[in-house]
């Protein structure tokens, strides 16, 4: 069998999403002797699959099954062959895992993120080799918290980064306005801070990426007619007391949540598949209501995680914007 006809078997027998398919095989042929036989691929991948390697609020993992059940993910016509994928907001990059698309391009402008991304993709080893260094201890922790990034190399400043996420409360990321972090120590009982293998594995799947701290808007001059664009903003806060904006030093209110908004609808006009994620609100939902009767906007159901009372956590509403 060729490799086009192997895409479409692990389609109908394993269910994976034509994006991913594609993926694998691409992989597969030049990693494997035996990659005609779909269960030996399935094994491979299973072993060398990656997952994200920090906890991001607002992260997708939890949701992406009911996004295929409802079959408002992934775009069945996105070519994946000939089309890229990008995604703007990347945070921990759950979608990009599951997809795992041949051409990418990912972006934020959380520095320390885009930083962090770049080292695993490109640095890997001496990253692995700094983690390993870390301890679980409040005195430390707090150490490692206060040490100013710009006289660090960008492999510390990696390290740093996923070595507090691992450690601090609920795995948060958020800074001030002067753009310090300021999340306090977690209570894990025995977190891993290093995942050398899981880290091997994202650096292997981040090769032929791009991945850029830059403006939305700026990155995706560059999307074209078929490729897929997945938004996944600072959500618009439910209520004035509950906005969570803190990802970088700078806030993501209605005017930002507008001009994302504009940018959205001149993608649909080029003919990009669009995806966006955002809170279930009244001023979302007018926002992209009567756009284009293409644009369509569904209400699912996800985990809030970010509530110090754990009593409060529990289902909360969000919105999907998709245009195909």
């Amino acid at each position: 069998m060729i490799k086009s006809q192997i895409a479409e078997h692990l389609q109908e027998k394993y269910d994976f999403n034509h994006i991913l398919a594609n993926s694998i095989m691409a992989k597969a042929s030049t990693e494997l002797k035996n990659y005609n036989d779909v269960d030996s691929v399935v094994l491979w991948f299973e072993e060398n699959k990656p997952k994200p390697f920090i906890k991001w609020v607002g992260g997708k993992r939890q949701l992406l099954k009911q996004f295929k059940l409802m079959s408002l993910y992934p775009p069945k016509d996105f070519n994946p062959k000939k089309a890229k994928y990008f995604e703007p907001f990347v945070g921990g990059g759950a979608v990009f895992f599951d997809l795992l698309p041949l051409k990418a391009v990912l972006s934020d402008l959380n520095s320390e993120l885009v930083i962090t991304y770049n080292v695993i993709k490109d640095d890997v080893e001496k990253l692995i080799k700094s983690l390993k260094k870390h301890k679980y201890d409040k005195e430390y922790f707090l150490k490692v918290r206060a040490k100013d990034t710009k006289k660090l190399s960008n492999v510390e400043r990696a390290s740093r980064f996923i070595y507090l996420n691992k450690t601090c409360f609920n795995g948060m990321y958020r800074v001030n306005k002067s753009g310090k972090f300021n999340v306090p120590f977690g209570s894990q009982k025995n977190p891993l801070i290093c995942d050398e293998e899981n880290l091997l594995k994202v650096s292997d799947a981040l090769k032929n990426v791009k991945i850029i701290e830059q403006d939305y808007k700026q990155v995706l001059k560059d999307a074209k007619k078929g490729d897929f664009v997945y938004f996944d903003p600072p959500y618009y806060p439910l209520n004035r007391t509950s906005s969570f904006t803190g990802y970088t030093a700078d806030g993501f209110l209605e005017k930002e949540q507008e001009e994302l908004r504009d940018t959205y609808l001149e993608l649909h006009k080029k003919g990009c598949f669009v995806m966006l994620s955002n809170s279930n609100t009244e001023f979302i939902k007018k926002l992209y209501s009567n756009l284009d009767k293409k644009i369509k906007i569904h209400e699912v159901a996800a985990n809030r995680m970010i509530n110090s009372d754990a009593t409060k956590r529990g289902k909360i509403k969000e919105v999907l914007v998709i245009n195909y």
